[in-house]
């Protein structure tokens, strides 16, 4: 198959080790090239814009902004790239999150590659994919799902401006929102974690991957 009817793909994950090792997977496929890799959420919107991928391989968890916010923006700025959410975490909040922020697709990190091509080759064609865990989780409601503690995509926002130090107006500013709304977020998210402490709400934020 020639470049111009390959798939054109961007992976996006803050681990060098892992986009390397999904990269030299996904090029044994003819059907698929990966053009580009980011590191930070950014780095993956410039990209984006830059490169004009077919599908982006977006990690949730990255240094500067959620997965999440990123695939919102890309959506935003190339709405004929289609991502596609690669996480270990497959909680229906999480799921659902990503499908409103413009998603195709969510797989988990634990798939084999086959299944990473044939998600791509999915959303590529115009469908949808999701593992089979994340099905189930679709399928459940959230009011049955056992964890008290899934954050939305918003309060991941501020958890991650929490930890690197930011008071309510920098987050209010770099969100966009207001600071009230920023107050309404930290209690929802001291809430759920049951943590009373911005020094705990950073130390959550790194034990899960939220911020480096």
């Amino acid at each position: 198959m020639n470049i111009q009817s390959q798939i054109k793909v961007m992976l996006v994950d803050d681990h060098p080790l892992v986009t390397e090792g999904i990269r030299a997977c996904l090029e044994t496929w003819d059907t698929i090239q990966i053009i580009g890799t980011a590191a930070t959420g950014q780095a993956a919107i410039e990209g984006a814009k830059e490169l004009r991928p077919d599908v982006v391989l977006m990690d949730i968890n990255l240094p500067d902004m959620t997965g999440l916010v990123a695939t919102r923006q890309i959506k935003q700025d190339v709405p004929n790239t289609r991502v596609m959410i690669l996480s270990m975490h497959d909680n229906h909040e999480y799921v659902v999150s990503a499908l409103e922020e413009g998603a195709s697709g969510y797989i988990l990190k634990d798939v084999s590659t086959a299944e990473v091509a044939t998600a791509i080759e999915a959303i590529y064609r115009g469908g949808t994919y999701f593992s089979a865990e994340v099905s189930r989780s679709l399928a459940t409601p959230p009011e049955t799902n056992r964890s008290d503690d899934i954050l939305t995509a918003r309060e991941s926002d501020v958890i991650v401006e929490l930890a690197k130090g930011n008071t309510n107006k920098m987050i209010a500013r770099n969100l966009n929102i207001s600071e009230r709304t920023v107050e309404t977020h930290r209690k929802n998210i001291k809430r759920k974690l049951k943590i009373g402490t911005t020094a705990g709400l950073t130390r959550y934020a790194i034990e899960h991957g939220f911020v480096s």
